[in-house]
């Protein structure tokens, strides 16, 4: 079954790091990445550029609304995701309390309806 783990964390805290923590996340999502490669479970994945970067659409009333970001405003963004296809929920579970950012972000874990 396939689920999306969406990686959600404070992009502040993050821009707040020293470089070297910075480089030891970045070899932590590395290795988690090759262990999800290696287990045959990934799919997809990848990094988000910030939420200063995105663009949201909105139809009200017919009109299309472009704001400027992300739409709402939280602690946490969205800042990346990985595709996984395992056996069930406990296994997509387990590969979320694995990632990286899991210690001090959060991580949605999300079946796929297939189409």
């Amino acid at each position: 079954m396939k689920y999306l783990l969406m990686i959600y964390a404070s992009e502040a805290d993050e821009n707040a790091m020293p470089p070297d923590e910075i480089g030891k996340v970045i070899q932590a999502y590395g290795a988690y990445t090759d262990a999800l490669i290696a287990a045959g479970a990934m799919q997809a994945g990848e990094r988000l550029r910030p939420s200063s970067d995105a663009t949201s659409v909105r139809v009200r009333g017919g009109k299309t609304e472009v704001l400027n970001g992300p739409y709402a405003e939280t602690r946490e963004q969205l800042g990346g995701y990985y595709l996984i296809d395992v056996p069930d929920l406990d296994a997509a579970l387990s590969w979320a309390a694995r990632c990286p950012s899991s210690g001090h972000g959060t991580i949605e874990v999300r079946p796929i309806w297939p189409m």
